[in-house]
């Protein structure tokens, strides 16, 4: 293998186990020069998955009826069909890393034995955090515990023996605490041990396959423990392609719940119409405004505004904290603990449940959407975290951030709650979900300034993800390249907007959605044969000390 140095990424430093191999990184790229803008881009990845994504953008444009229709049908198909495999795969990527905090495996650094991290703690957290899960947090925060507990105050409803009411579990009709302590358990699985240990299982690969293998930085390097000289040929080509629609569809869904949210808080504080028309001009926009990250690079954009969006964020939680209800949210905060502890393995049952409103209509969704998010988020950890040991690397990336989402979700949804059971305030219940937020916020002092500060998290979280997305994406389609020109980086960019822009004209959110199951169904099974991959070169490299 040669020197990867030459192309951004570090040698191993101290003992690593390197893979021999004849293939160089870029031996199969495609440099040109088009005007004055130069290419290096893989051949075949980046030609298949950049026509097949244009393809789909002028398709989405130029039929919308038709694809609102096929859109519509594919979601409840995917999730009805496939409920057990999303959980099922989402069970043991959470076994796996737990598995790998306590095994001697764990004492692996990635980089090499003598490596040392590249970035603080706190730059750290802030990257891994902004671009995992800024605008789901935004956006779901009060609206997940609020509908979780209000289906479970609502209790079991059913029509010819089927189940028709969106409660988990058996949900606690009229127990107002049972509906709280449930919805908040509901709300905190789909936010915590489960979609991290989905962007761990990623993200270890790349950095371990990468830094300690002298391989490139995509996705493919992962599976030579599997396939071995084949992961060069057409076996590597179609991972790096569905892991590039996969990203895109990924990020397309969270831009558009971005634009949803930004439109509905902008309509409210300053009367901007809503619709379809505004929330394609708020994507092109926040795109543009994206671009210019993405011309700054990672250490002079994504990490400034990463900073800044956590700073923003944080302010937020701790006004929220502050002048609601304090000790109510501190209790809640540990009770959710509890209570997601107690109820874990019942939500984690892929086979014999009842609820399958709640288990197909969001669990399968968001397990495909943590999937899909995967090769993104996963790669971008992978960037940052070179010379941590991986038990280090494992805790960190899986358990505290599981830790704060729980406290962010304690705080906003159990706000609202706390609105609604003490105050009798019901606003923020019958509130459409982009609006939940808004809704809880007004009930709060200083409303419109901290509707403006939601606002604005919203937007620099939409913008952080597009240029985390678009470095990763050109990465991929440039095998494996972190330093390829430019111009194929704003490609990216422009047309992550326009995804999202055709697929909100061609069915909304719910084309969304389906585009998201589609890719991270697949992408599923990808992930299931990387944990074995992964163990085996970890094993590997056990066997060098």
């Amino acid at each position: 293998m040669a020197d990867t140095s030459d192309q951004g990424i570090p040698a191993p430093e101290g003992t690593a186990d390197i893979i021999d191999t004849d293939y160089e990184i870029g031996q199969d790229n495609i440099e040109t020069q088009i005007g004055p803008f130069g290419l290096d881009v893989h051949n075949p990845v980046f030609s298949i998955s950049g026509l097949c994504i244009v393809a789909f953008v002028f398709y989405a444009l130029a039929l919308p009826e038709q694809a609102e229709a096929v859109f519509g049908a594919l979601r409840p198909w995917l999730t009805s069909t496939f409920d057990w495999f999303f959980l099922g795969a989402g069970n043991i990527f959470v076994i796996f890393c737990l598995f790998l905090i306590v095994s001697p495996l764990g004492s692996v650094r990635l980089g090499g034995a003598d490596a040392r991290p590249d970035y603080t703690y706190i730059g750290w957290f802030a990257m891994l955090f902004a671009a995992g899960m800024g605008i789901g947090l935004m956006f779901y925060g009060v609206s997940e515990p609020m509908s979780h507990f209000g289906t479970s105050l609502g209790g079991v409803t059913e029509e010819g023996g089927v189940r028709t009411d969106w409660a988990p579990l058996g949900g606690a009709a009229g127990d107002e605490a049972g509906a709280v302590r449930l919805g908040m358990a509901a709300t905190i699985y789909h936010w915590g041990l489960h979609p991290w240990g989905m962007y761990a299982v990623v993200a270890l690969a790349l950095a371990l396959f990468s830094y300690n293998k002298g391989l490139p930085l995509t996705i493919r390097s992962a599976f030579y423990p599997i396939f071995g000289e084949r992961v060069w040929g057409w076996t590597g080509h179609i991972i790096d392609i569905l892991a590039v629609f996969a990203t895109l569809f990924g990020l397309a869904t969270s831009l558009g719940y971005g634009a949803t949210q930004a439109n509905a808080g902008l309509n409210l504080l300053f009367g901007l119409p809503i619709g379809t028309t505004s929330e394609v001009l708020l994507i092109t926009g926040i795109t543009a405004i994206a671009l210019i990250s993405v011309v700054r690079g990672l250490d002079g954009g994504v990490k400034i505004l990463s900073e800044i969006n956590m700073g923003l964020a944080f302010l937020l939680l701790l006004f929220v904290l502050i002048v609601g209800p304090t000790a109510a949210l501190l209790a809640l905060f540990w009770d959710s603990i509890v209570a997601y502890g107690q109820n874990i393995l019942p939500l984690s049952m892929p086979f014999g449940r009842e609820d399958t409103n709640y288990m197909q209509g969001w669990t399968s969704f968001y397990w495909a959407w943590w999937i899909s998010w995967s090769p993104f988020v996963g790669m971008f950890i992978a960037r940052v975290s070179r010379g941590r040991t991986v038990r280090e690397f494992i805790i960190c990336v899986l358990l505290i951030p599981s830790f704060v989402c729980i406290l962010w979700m304690s705080v906003f949804g159990g706000t609202a709650i706390t609105q609604f059971l003490q105050d009798g305030v019901t606003s923020v219940q019958n509130a459409p979900l982009e609006l939940k937020l808004f809704r809880m916020l007004a009930e709060l002092p200083l409303a419109s300034i901290t509707s403006f500060i939601g606002i604005i998290l919203v937007i620099v979280f939409f913008v952080t993800s597009s240029d985390s997305g678009s470095l990763v994406i050109d990465t991929i389609t440039a095998g494996g390249k972190v330093d390829a020109p430019l111009p194929q980086r704003v490609f990216w960019c422009i047309f992550e907007g326009a995804v999202a822009i055709a697929l909100l004209i061609g069915g909304g959110l719910a084309s969304l959605q389906a585009m998201v199951l589609s890719t991270g169904l697949p992408f599923a099974a990808i992930l299931l044969l990387m944990c074995w991959a992964i163990t085996r070169g970890l094993m590997s490299e056990r066997a060098q000390r």
